[in-house]
């Protein structure tokens, strides 16, 4: 399992060019981008309407948390859509995202999730058991999941 784990995140000089220009993190740093930004496609993709605003959203959340430029985003999310064609199970993701955040950066996270999930006003069946799951792999209380949503619900002014 972890030979296949390294494989898959294993930088391959062709798809990381703009990264490793753009980008002076380390090997890790990398890791984490990919796994959120692959989180984060997974959830646009959960209700099977992957719309522009939620694209846009997606690569303003990951110039804004991770200072990227536009273009460097565009790479990161060519190389996440390739890392999720290729795994398993979200876990290859949040397994990152679980070793590295802190609790309060995971809550973010899931809130950042809630957003995407509401930028079309509406909760369906599938992202609701998404963020669940993500949320369930990080080690996060249900009770926090429904604060997060809450909290995201109010400042979009929605009920």
């Amino acid at each position: 399992m972890f030979e296949y784990l390294k494989k898959i995140f294993i930088n391959d000089q062709q798809s990381n060019a703009v990264l490793d220009s753009k980008d002076a993190g380390s090997n890790d740093d990398k890791k984490i981008k990919v796994a959120a930004c692959a989180l984060f496609i997974e959830m646009a993709k959960a209700d099977s309407e992957y719309s522009d605003e939620e694209r846009e959203f997606i690569v303003s959340e990951m110039k804004n948390t991770f200072d990227l430029d536009k273009e460097c985003v565009t790479e990161l999310m060519e190389l996440a859509e390739r890392q999720i064609k290729e795994s398993v199970s979200l876990y290859e993701f949040t397994g990152i995202i679980n070793t590295t955040f802190s609790q309060e950066q995971k809550i973010e996270l899931i809130e950042s999730l809630w957003k995407l999930i509401y930028r079309d006003e509406k909760l369906n069946a599938y992202e609701d058991h998404l963020i669940k799951r993500i949320a369930g792999t990080l080690n996060i209380e249900h009770k926090r999941i429904i604060e997060a949503k809450l909290i995201v619900k109010e400042q979009l002014g929605l009920r």
